[in-house]
């Protein structure tokens, strides 16, 4: 079974940092973009960055100057470093992978839009 899986999520004060990591675990064949997105308790998910397989990233202007995305391909995770944080980037984040190729027994299967479950980060004194 193909998961995508989040961690690194958590309570810190505002100015502060995290590292999220999501892992796509399972007979990965290939990962497209992958992206970080976020929901905050009575609002829309929204996106906060991606990343394509060959490196380019694209940030929310809430988040230029304070998060970065990058991504091990070898290792199938993608990684969320947030600094300065604030507490309006409370919420949960998620990751998603808009193209995910694995074997499922002897076939390849892709599949499209693939979300993790998600982790919760709280900023707050």
């Amino acid at each position: 079974q193909v998961q995508l899986v989040e961690s690194g999520g958590g309570l810190v004060q505002p100015g502060g940092s995290l590292r999220l990591s999501c892992e796509a675990s399972g007979r990965i064949f290939s990962l497209n973009a992958m992206g970080w997105y976020r929901q905050a308790p009575g609002k829309q998910r929204e996106l906060v960055a991606t990343i394509t397989s060959g490196g380019t990233t694209t940030l929310a202007d809430s988040v230029k100057g304070r998060f970065t995305i990058s991504r091990d391909n070898a290792k199938n995770t993608v990684y969320l470093q947030m600094n300065s944080l604030k507490p309006e980037d409370t919420a949960v984040y998620y990751c998603n992978a808009d193209r995910l190729v694995y074997y499922r027994g002897g076939a390849r299967v892709t599949d499209y839009d693939y979300w993790g479950q998600g982790t919760q980060v709280t900023v707050s004194s």
